[in-house]
């Protein structure tokens, strides 16, 4: 799946990646930069992603990125490493999180399309004095975490023992983690490690396919029937995953016991500097990523969660344009400027198939999602050098009142910084 250099940058060695990285940097061309996109939600190896904070950095700097942040599940463990791959590249970094709340709202599904009234939150511009303070915090929702992943591997067992396929969690699902290293362990790890015993088990793509519509009940799109079907794939587990995660009702149990409440989220993120923002999912129809399926979810109370988000004392919005239809943006974005959120842009990366860039953002439509990045990296280093200069203090609010010429200011600093 990956060239000999990007393997490099995939050693299981920090200091060999960094290393690594510096060899590579030193030797190669300069990529095209494209100033006019960005990225803020990229994951990596230490929540679901095949890329370690290094490769991670690399592929979206080969990529044209400028700009890019880190956004792990329930984990800041990689934000060093992804700070320094950064720093070697020449590039501008941010580093974040994105974890699971639970809100006191009978809104149904929100942006979370396994569970009512929980849903993503994204954290950004963590200062980083306060890196291991928020992996202090966010240690307690992964133990949790992992007691319902044990759970979840016993209902996944409990419907594929009968098939011949079971898995354990410390022998299968484990150690294709980072979780030793302060990583999370989400869903999709227990379903990749399910991805692999089933091709194990089925031998072929088409025994795998066959397998998912006859015992499973799943229908396969053609699209990935000829992606499973190309024994040469070197992405197939990752594709199998996608299928599988398209309804995951056969395992899933609620994620109640390890989500902050949103408040508790907000007061915690504020008191340590961060932004808080919400990611906007949207109805969806047909699935960018090919794992969910069409379904609804905030588009018919947006107006009121988005109160309800402001009320929370929310700072931003995330979302990226090709995940959404002109309507659904255009009415993001006049919310946003209703309720005053500053807005960021986010494509989640966490599969090979996905591209770091986002085009679209060369619209000039999207073009302040550019420019709120610059801001969001100025607030980072401000933040970092003295809290109460962060771009949402008090403080801040107070000498700049308007949210835009705020950003344009934030903008600038993070540029020349």
């Amino acid at each position: 799946m990956f060239s000999e250099t990007e393997s490099r940058l995939n050693a299981p060695e920090k200091e060999a990646r960094l290393k690594a990285l510096k060899d590579i940097a030193k030797n190669e061309d300069k990529p095209l930069i494209n100033p006019r996109i960005a990225n803020n939600h990229i994951h990596t190896f230490y929540s679901f992603s095949p890329y370690s904070p290094a490769l991670a950095a690399y592929k979206a700097h080969r990529s044209g990125l400028e700009t890019m942040g880190i956004m792990d599940h329930d984990s800041v463990a990689g934000a060093r490493e992804f700070l320094q791959a950064c720093e070697i590249l020449g590039t501008h970094a941010t580093v974040g999180f994105e974890t699971r709340v639970h809100i006191d709202k009978n809104y149904g599904r929100i942006n979370n399309p396994d569970q009512d009234n929980h849903m993503y939150m994204a954290v950004h511009g963590i200062p980083h004095q306060n890196l291991d303070a928020f992996d202090d915090y966010l240690s307690f929702f992964r133990a949790r975490r992992n007691v319902r992943n044990r759970q979840m591997v016993e209902k996944i067992n409990k419907k594929f023992s009968p098939l011949g396929i079971k898995l354990d969690f410390d022998r299968d699902v484990f150690p294709i983690s980072k979780a030793a290293e302060g990583g999370s362990i989400t869903e999709r790890h227990l379903l990749y490690a399910l991805a692999q015993k089933i091709y194990e088990k089925s031998e072929t793509g088409e025994a795998v396919i066959e397998f998912v519509e006859g015992k499973l009940g799943i229908r396969v799109s053609g699209k990935i029937k000829g992606y499973l079907s190309d024994e040469a794939n070197p992405y197939k587990l990752y594709d199998l995953l996608g299928v599988l995660k398209s309804d995951t009702s056969f395992f899933y149990i609620p994620a109640t016991d390890e989500s902050p409440a949103l408040e508790d989220l907000v007061d915690v993120a504020k008191c340590m500097g961060a932004i808080v923002a919400y990611p906007y999912l949207g109805d969806v129809e047909e699935s960018v990523t090919g794992d969910k399926r069409a379904q609804k979810f905030e588009d018919a109370y947006l107006d009121d969660l988005f109160e309800t988000l402001k009320k929370a004392r929310v700072d931003a919005i995330a979302y990226m344009p090709s995940r959404n239809t002109e309507a659904q943006l255009e009415r993001v974005q006049k919310l946003c400027k209703k309720f005053g959120f500053f807005e960021i842009s986010g494509e989640d990366i966490n599969s090979p198939r996905q591209k770091f860039v986002c085009p679209m953002l060369e619209n000039p439509r999207y073009s302040h999602l550019v420019e709120s990045t610059w801001a969001l990296i100025g607030h980072e280093k401000c933040a970092t050098k003295n809290l109460y200069d962060g771009m949402f203090t008090s403080r801040t609010a107070k000498r700049f009142p308007d949210l835009d010429y705020r950003i344009k200011v934030f903008a600038e600093i993070g540029r020349n910084f």
